[in-house]
């Protein structure tokens, strides 16, 4: 099922290469550096460093109490964390041991997670107080946490005492943070009627409080004890927070010293070593986003949090914290538009954003990648194509064609040909007659057109469509994923070859992505051309010095980060030392 010429010709401004995308990558780390320093909307500081999250994954354990606080769904529950000291020595000590008295391979350290939640959809009228007042949305919230609080004991998943319990909070909204359990709510949207300037952490307990203490004057003899906030972070975060915790992170020699073979000078090169890093949180659903911990220097002074939770030794000048990038903002346009990947198609999607919570021009980077987005996209060009290449007026097109966001990303996503027999397009028309029949009426308009009806031919050009679209969506989140990883540090200069006889040969590292979202995992083959990408830039990046890549970045299954990240988080303060900047 290859594409026709005239179709290649018309889909030419998606079409991306891996020189294009690496150029892309090169602009994007002059771009995010300057955003890191100046930019107040993009790439945020958070008060968590990156030393105590590194340090919950070998020592955090207990159940802590989340929540997840998202647009449309409120999750609440236990996280029980298993550390890699723990872990370890439970795998060593249930598995036999190497004859050189090593441990085997499956002894290597991890970290385990285990959730016990509950969830319930956010109704409009929850969500939309007339008077505007954030209490009632969090009086609603309280009850829940109130009703798992309650299970857990009956359960005797949390101490049955009055020790007030620490909370771990995942808000997926904007908000200003000045220390780690402190949070001042910005506007929220998507339905919400909170305004802003409203303080999240008071709020819940209120909430949480009106609910103990009916529980208490009522049938449930047992008071239940107060909550404590002990950390709030955002999705990207927590995701972040989840997958440092969660990826098997290790140092080893995978190779004994070497002496070289020249009789002038005996020269001995370092070990070489595996490096694996969990380096960055990826978000690629309905939205776009990425977060990483950077040094705090790498940002504008005063965009720095006024107190940091590290570890008590850690002096504050040193410290990685946590930055939420905000990549899709309206910072990152230039390099789309200096490499000319925004096509007339993505000016026409943007223009069009003037409804209720919609700005125009304000996520470019979004809409050429996110799920809110591509099925829109596919539909713009799959008009065009059909008006310009094969000649029919739109008013003979079907009627739901031409609404926006007709075509959804879900659809798409999933518009591929069989595996078994990829040449036969007939799946794909019938799908597509199934979804947007043609009726009578459009059929019969404007005879001084062709009249309209789906056609293999058509259905072929939309599955190229779509691939066109995910494939320059892939490369768009390799080449910020690729600049990210450069603009803190993870990725090393080239080292030239000539420079390996006398330095050594530089350790080989695994840069893990912990990655999350239906766009990325079901969209066409979104993640396996993401990883291709990354793959190739890095191969690129290095080949030009000559020297080989020391260097495998690789995209990780990171999976309800939110409610995770918010326990770990909570078990992350207990061992914190709070620093002012």
């Amino acid at each position: 099922m290859d594409p026709s010429s005239a179709l290649q010709q018309f889909l030419q401004p998606l079409q991306v290469d891996t020189r294009k995308i690496h150029t892309l990558s090169s602009h994007f780390f002059s771009n995010f550096r300057d955003l890191a320093l100046y930019a107040e909307d993009q790439f945020l500081s958070t008060p968590i460093s990156e030393s105590i999250l590194r340090h919950v994954s070998r020592k955090g354990h207990r159940r802590h109490l989340a929540i997840d606080i998202g647009g449309t769904n409120l999750r609440v529950g236990l996280v029980e964390l298993q550390p890699e000291e723990e872990t370890n020595a439970n795998k060593t000590s249930s598995s036999p041991s190497k004859p050189n008295g090593t441990a085997s391979s499956s002894s290597s350290p991890t970290s385990t997670l285990y959730l016990k939640e509950e969830a319930w959809p956010i109704d409009d009228g929850v969500k939309a107080d007339a008077k505007g007042d954030p209490q009632l949305l969090f009086d609603w919230i309280g009850t829940r946490i109130a009703s798992v609080v309650r299970n857990a004991r009956k359960e005797s998943l949390l101490p049955d005492d009055d020790e007030p319990i620490p909370l771990g909070i995942t808000f997926s909204f904007p908000m200003i943070q000045r220390s780690i359990a402190d949070a001042q709510i910005m506007t929220m949207g998507k339905g919400f009627s909170i305004k802003g300037h409203a303080m999240l952490g008071p709020l819940l307990i209120r909430g949480y409080d009106k609910a103990r203490n009916a529980q208490s004057n009522g049938m449930h003899s047992r008071p239940l004890p107060p909550i404590s906030v002990a950390a709030i972070s955002n999705d990207s975060v927590s995701t972040l927070v989840t997958f440092i915790y969660l990826f098997d992170e290790f140092k080893s020699t995978s190779q004994p010293k070497v002496k070289s073979k020249s009789k002038s000078k005996s020269i001995s090169q370092s070990p070489s070593l595996i490096i694996k890093k969990a380096s960055m949180g990826l978000i690629v659903g309905t939205g776009c986003n990425a977060t990483i911990p950077l040094p705090l220097t790498a940002l504008g002074q005063n965009k720095w949090p006024a107190a940091v939770s590290t570890l008590p030794s850690e002096p504050a000048g040193l410290v990685r914290i946590a930055v939420n990038t905000e990549w899709s903002i309206r910072g990152t346009a230039p390099p789309l538009r200096e490499l000319d990947f925004i096509t007339a198609w993505d000016t026409a999607l943007d223009e069009a954003l003037v409804g209720p919570g919609e700005i125009a021009g304000f996520q470019p980077l979004e809409y050429m990648t996110a799920g809110r987005y591509l099925g829109e996209l596919g539909r713009l060009v799959l008009l065009d194509y059909v008006r310009t290449v094969l000649g029919f007026n739109e008013s003979s097109l079907p009627a739901g064609l031409l609404s926006r966001y007709a075509l959804t990303t879900t659809f798409l996503s999933h518009f591929k040909p069989a595996d078994d027999n990829p040449s036969d397009p007939s799946p794909l028309l019938s799908k597509l007659e199934k979804e947007f029949p043609v009726g009578e009426a459009e059929a019969e308009k404007m005879s001084s057109f062709p009249s309209f009806q789906w056609t293999p031919t058509i259905a072929a050009a939309l599955y190229h469509i779509a691939k066109a679209i995910e494939i320059r969506a892939a490369g768009i989140v390799a080449a910020a994923t690729f600049a990210l990883l450069k603009l803190a540090d993870d990725i090393p200069p080239p080292f030239p070859k000539d420079q390996e006889k006398h330095q050594g040969i530089p350790p080989a590292m695994e840069l893990g992505v912990g990655y999350t979202g239906g766009c990325i995992s079901h969209f066409q083959d979104y993640l396996a051309d993401t990883q291709d990408f990354l793959d190739k830039i890095v191969k690129l990046e290095y080949s030009a010095g000559g020297s080989d890549s020391p260097v495998r970045i690789i995209l990780s299954p990171c999976h309800d980060g939110g409610i995770k990240g918010a326990g770990i988080l909570a078990a992350a303060t207990s061992n914190t030392h709070t620093q002012e900047t």
